[in-house]
């Protein structure tokens, strides 16, 4: 290796972020800074209302908990840096930064796709099997449903993080992008990456397509559960709930699998900027109100929460 490329593989990255340009710079602050607190706000209040409500002791309740934490913790991950970005003029970072912010970024990632399989799966046996649901869904079984789902995720991750880490980029280090990514930084590299490659398709397939598939078959037999429902205000009430539930599901793997499953080749910087928000800020800001705020009991615990008034079980 030359003397330039030695230089130039210990440089920091430049993230190029969502615009070059100035004058667009200050309205994306505003708008992506209200995204982010009203995601934070959201899924925060929804974990911190679950925890102190008694009445929240479903198994639903459980898992929604888990990922409403694993979204705050997602956004978390790279909309600071991005909106930092767009005021600063030193939009660099670290190539140790960089794969921290892959890292945890890939893990929090693969744990919502879990997580929101093994949410549908819960809908799926409560509305199937009502009279197995208590030991189908037991604390014990959320319990390995949600430690599974962690656990693969950061085994997942850590597998992607140790294969870019030995990859070498010898040309340009501006990302165009708004935080480090996969498809980006495979573009910059000079290192064959079709190891890489071949791990998305394969294992990263096995941690999301799967995952939404088995999505798509829990709705599917729900679907037809909530056909065969004697009250057509029930089935309405059921089909708006589903749907919902499907429509933010749909759009959170729709942009997933169209930004990472494709060739790194075809990969176009701007589409997969847009697709990026979509999963990354769009869908953690939406979870809370689909999966909860319409609730309820959840409304019941957020008001007990802000009134300071306690909430039994009873009161659900």
């Amino acid at each position: 290796m030359d003397a330039t490329n030695e230089s130039s593989e210990g440089a920091p990255f430049i993230l190029l972020g969502l615009t070059t340009s100035p004058e667009q710079r200050r309205p994306l602050f505003g708008l992506f800074l209200v995204l982010y607190v009203a995601g934070i706000l959201g899924n925060g209040l929804i974990v911190a209302a679950i925890r102190a409500s008694p009445a929240l002791r479903a198994p639903m309740y459980f898992l929604l908990a888990h990922l409403s934490f694993a979204d705050l913790c997602f956004t978390s991950v790279t909309v600071p840096k991005m909106l930092a970005n767009l005021l600063a003029h030193d939009r660099s970072i670290s190539v140790a930064g960089c794969l921290t912010q892959m890292y945890f970024f890939f893990a929090l990632g693969v744990t919502d796709s879990c997580l929101l399989a093994a949410m549908a799966y819960d809908r799926y046996v409560a509305i199937r099997h009502p009279l197995h649901y208590a030991t189908r869904m037991s604390r014990a079984v959320c319990k390995t449903l949600v430690g599974t789902a962690w656990l693969v995720s950061h085994v997942h991750s850590l597998l992607h993080i140790l294969l870019m880490a030995r990859l070498s980029f010898c040309a340009s280090h501006h990302v165009p992008h708004f935080f480090c990514d996969h498809q980006p930084l495979l573009r910059l590299s000079c290192s064959d990456t079709r190891h890489i490659q071949l791990l998305i398709f394969t294992e990263g397939a096995a941690v999301v397509v799967t995952p939404f598939l088995l999505i798509l078959a829990s709705y599917g037999a729900i679907a037809a559960a909530v056909l065969r429902l004697p009250s057509a205000s029930g089935r309405l009430r059921a089909v708006s709930t589903c749907g919902s539930h499907l429509a933010v599901v749909s759009l959170f793997y729709g942009t997933v699998i169209a930004v990472y499953f494709q060739p790194t080749s075809r990969y176009e910087a701007e589409r997969g900027r847009v697709a990026t928000v979509m999963y990354t800020v769009v869908t953690p800001m939406l979870n809370p109100v689909i999966y909860s705020l319409r609730n309820r009991d959840v409304q019941g615990a957020l008001r007990a929460l802000f009134t300071g008034r306690r909430i039994s079980a009873g009161d659900s």
